[in-house]
């Protein structure tokens, strides 16, 4: 199958199943704001959070193994694909033992990370992580296997699986909550549904590859395995990095201000990561197709596709951001009524650090595929001390909720000027120069087209409705393409993607 078909097939069942899921969830949400406290919705969030802090033990060893699964599947090296899943699958079940064992280090400290928790005891309070803490430790000894099918470029086989697993989680935590408003049987409910599809996960790809169950496996070469765990060394600094400037923003809050005020800000990211999740599904399923592109291709030809794909995240990305900053907090107050609201500015800074993290989401994909992890290793421990200083400082003064993501911006934009130097000297030997003069142009496009939406919802939007809000989405819609079209349309990028939709829908 073609990188094209693979990444397309990829996309496709990426979009079912994000529609899916964000359904589900706004449905879920909606029924939780009605039945039970907006504490346990902070606290939801919280651990959540406190959980993606602890998966910071997988330290990136997953990204090198499946950078380095890339050649041999393209070249169809059976034998050494066995060798690094073996590898795969010990380093995982040692990380399992790590997280496990920090998860239960960290848990007498859990009342110093809820602020005002309400009327949930210290008991309940631990009692719910641990019920988090098991969902987190038992994936890992499923994990290693999707990384197969992902570098032979089959991502949609983890999406569906994803999927089914979600809506009946959904369906039955709905239940659920409406019938009993217990949180526990909330909690469990999860933990069940992922206990049984991780065992169903782990038979199926069994088949999928039998080969993986042979006692035969040579051990990797020194430079094979030294490879992967030089990468490995490097993704650890990003890794422990990007946590402390992505994961923290959450603890901060419900540590500085009080657990409720993470419920708040969680639903205007469950809005935002339903819409940028469904965005993410493009680019992120090309990962692999760039990971063969790369292993085959030239670097002249490496370099188109990389402007091709940066031009079309920056208008998808741009798109999405201007209509967030003009839907967004109408559309929470429809959904669930103006007390969930929050003030202009702390969304402002979040949406702007949404649309710098587009681009940061294409330069950190086209990294991965490349396996260009070395250079810029330090740079992400840079940006998590700068966040976390920034934040935790900003968060005490009158600045409050809005200083912390002031902190989240300028951490991350460090990123968005080091990174396109690293790619275009590393990757493709040429000046960073045009990257940042596009960047520039389609930031100035975008702030354009916002100023002309804000002026016009300024009249759509004087009463909220339904209807209003609908006829809004047309408008943005509309006059975001259209300039974007009259501006780029005579682009090569633009006459690429552009073929390629023409392609594909003659097709059908």
């Amino acid at each position: 199958m073609s990188r094209v078909k693979s990444a397309t097939r990829n996309i496709a069942f990426g979009y079912v199943g994000q529609v899916a899921t964000a359904l589900m969830s706004f449905v879920l949400r909606t029924v939780f704001i009605m039945h039970l406290s907006e504490q346990l919705l902070g606290i939801n969030s919280t651990y959540t959070n406190v959980l993606s802090i602890l998966n910071m033990a997988e330290l990136g060893i997953g990204t090198a193994l499946n950078f380095s699964l890339y050649g041999p599947v393209a070249r169809g090296e059976k034998e050494k694909i066995k060798s690094y899943m073996q590898l795969y699958r010990k380093a995982y079940l040692v990380i399992a033992a790590v997280v496990a064992g920090l998860g239960l280090a960290l848990s007498p400290f859990l009342r110093f990370l809820v602020k005002n928790p309400g009327d949930v005891s210290l008991r309940d309070l631990t009692l719910f992580y641990f019920i988090f803490l098991f969902n987190t430790v038992s994936s890992y000894f499923v994990a290693y296997k999707y990384s197969l099918i992902n570098a032979e470029q089959k991502n949609y086989v983890q999406t569906n699986i994803n999927t089914v697993t979600k809506v009946v989680t959904v369906l039955i935590q709905i239940f659920v909550v409406v019938f009993t408003e217990n949180f526990y049987l909330f909690l469990l409910t999860d933990a069940a549904v992922q206990l049984i599809q991780k065992i169903f996960v782990s038979r199926l790809l069994d088949r999928m590859y039998p080969y993986l169950k042979e006692k035969d496996v040579l051990p990797l070469s020194k430079e094979e395995s030294g490879e992967v765990w030089k990468k490995t060394k490097a993704l650890v600094f990003h890794k422990v990095g990007d946590v402390a400037r992505l994961q923290t923003d959450a603890l901060i809050i419900s540590s500085f201000i009080e657990v409720a005020a993470s419920g708040y800000v969680d639903n205007y990211n469950l809005v935002i990561n339903s819409v940028s999740n469904f965005v993410n599904i493009i680019f992120n399923s090309v990962i692999s197709s760039f990971g063969n592109l790369i292993a085959t291709e030239g670097r002249q030809k490496q370099f188109d596709m990389f402007r091709v794909y940066r031009f079309f995240a920056s208008w998808i990305y741009g798109f999405s951001c201007v209509g967030f900053m003009v839907l967004l907090t109408p559309l929470i107050s429809l959904l669930w009524g103006e007390k969930w609201v929050l003030a202009t500015a702390p969304v402002f800074c979040i949406l702007t650090d949404y649309y710098f993290k587009g681009d940061r989401i294409v330069l950190s994909n086209y990294k991965t595929a490349a396996g260009v992890f070395e250079p810029d290793k330090y740079l992400a421990l840079i940006q998590g001390a700068v966040n976390l200083v920034l934040s935790i400082a900003l968060v005490q003064t009158p600045l409050g909720l809005t200083g912390i993501y002031i902190g989240t911006i300028v951490s991350g934009l460090i990123a968005n000027i080091t990174k396109p130097i690293i790619i275009y000297k590393t990757c493709f030997g040429k000046s960073a120069y045009g990257y940042f003069v596009d960047s520039f142009k389609y930031l100035a496009s975008l702030v354009s087209v916002l100023v002309i939406c804000l002026l016009i919802s300024r009249y759509v939007l004087a009463s909220l409705s339904f209807v209003r809000f609908f006829i809004m989405v047309v408008i943005i819609t509309i006059v975001f393409n259209g300039v974007y079209i009259l501006l780029y349309g005579r682009s090569d990028e633009f006459k690429y993607v552009y073929a390629r939709i023409r392609q594909k829908l003659l097709r059908q």
